[in-house]
């Protein structure tokens, strides 16, 4: 009779181990905590994993936590929001708690696989993309008793060459409409762009909302997902792709006052820029078509969250360990012992540097000359982008 095949080993005996389970016996060695009565697990947990998900990116920006994203444009939409309350519950949007699910974005930028501008100052990018008003009548003006007016806001003042067919529309979050009231007050609705809470996506078409009501502040604090009552005081929706409004003033605009709107009409095309600033991607030009927006990325580190899952790198485990029990020490105000442990967390920090810094050491500084790629003959390299000797 034949010898049963032996069971295939699981892991290799004395192999060393890069768990969470490896992690939390370092720090309750390193603490002295060997009993869930001094430090719970779940007290444990929370400390290794905000060392892991806050404290480690900030410290170290290792090369494997960098990455490349992308996410789509919308037609009509310019700004892209990075937090969780803008998307009306869509948490497949990609754009969905972006701002806390990485750290910093970094260029080049690419829109459609062209590389793109890209800017962090307002100054600069609006110097280019300038947010001028074209201030125009709706071709009504007060009579002290009517509140309710339906129109078409004028969309075709933006020059387009003779002979050219070009999508234009009114920029989202940029629309005002404006009177005097019979005591010589202020009249004003502005625009809030009501989202779809399927795809998070913000749709062409907006509520309008007196700026001074709470309803104003509820909808910035969470989009609107269907149009409200435009005959309602204080209220009224606009179309951006047609223009097309029906807006109600909380009062009577005054007999023979003129009654305008503000708006910025962008043409639509296919983008060439692109600002990051407020944890807010702004797109110009404004896109008419979805377009892939591609850059590099720094993720933050995922939490561990079962005993059997590894950090990132397995390298780094007693890197986390050595910082979650500093963390432990540091609410003890045991500083003695952070001074203690203090040299080691410092040459296990610098272990798990040694990656990239290896890592970026095999690419020199870009100029001129290294970025040129081409054929080479007798000992010279030409570049394509070069000149001829």
């Amino acid at each position: 009779m034949a010898n049963p095949t032996p069971p295939t080993p699981t892991s290799t005996p004395g192999a060393p181990t890069s768990t969470l389970g490896a992690i939390q016996v370092k720090v309750r060695r390193l603490t002295r905590s060997p009993s869930t009565l001094q430090l719970t697990d779940d007290d444990l947990n929370n400390y290794i994993n905000t060392f892991v998900v806050y404290d480690f990116p900030e410290i170290l920006r290792t090369f494997n936590l960098k990455t490349t994203f992308s996410f789509y444009t919308n037609p009509g939409q310019d700004v892209y929001n990075t937090d969780i309350a803008s998307f009306a519950g869509a948490t497949t949007n990609l754009l969905y708690n972006f701002q806390n699910l990485y750290m910093t974005i970094h260029p080049p930028i690419f829109i459609a696989g062209y590389q793109s501008f890209f800017s962090q100052s307002r100054e600069q990018f609006y110097g280019i993309y300038p947010l001028v008003n074209s201030i125009s009548s709706i071709g009504f003006t007060g009579d002290g008793v009517t509140t309710t007016f339906t129109g078409v806001v004028n969309t075709q003042q933006t020059t387009i060459p003779a002979g050219l067919t070009q999508l234009i529309g009114l920029l989202q979050n940029n629309v005002l409409f404006d009177s005097v009231g019979v005591n010589g007050e202020g009249l004003a609705l502005v625009d809030v762009p009501v989202v779809d809470p399927v795809t998070g996506n913000k749709t062409i078409n907006g509520n309008l909302y007196d700026p001074n009501s709470a309803a104003y502040q509820a909808a910035k604090q969470t989009p609107p997902i269907a149009l409200n009552d435009p005959l309602l005081p204080g209220s009224g929706n606009i179309n951006y792709l047609t223009g097309q409004f029906t807006i109600t003033f909380v009062a009577a605009p005054a007999s023979a006052a003129p009654i305008n709107s503000q708006t910025v009409p962008q043409i639509l095309s296919i983008p060439q820029a692109v600002l990051f600033y407020g944890n807010q991607f702004v797109i110009r030009p404004v896109p008419d078509q979805p377009y892939q927006v591609n850059f590099e990325v720094f993720q933050r580190p995922a939490a561990l969250l079962s005993a059997g899952q590894s950090p990132e790198l397995e390298e780094y485990w007693q890197y986390i360990a050595y910082g979650a029990a500093m963390k432990i020490f540091q609410d003890r105000m045991d500083l003695d012992s952070v001074a203690l442990i203090q040299p080691e967390f410092d040459r296990q920090e610098r272990m798990c540097l040694r990656r990239t810094l290896v890592q970026l050491s095999n690419q020199r500084t870009s100029t001129i000359y290294t970025e040129q790629t081409g054929l080479t003959s007798g000992g010279f390299g030409f570049g394509y982008g070069g000149g001829q000797f």
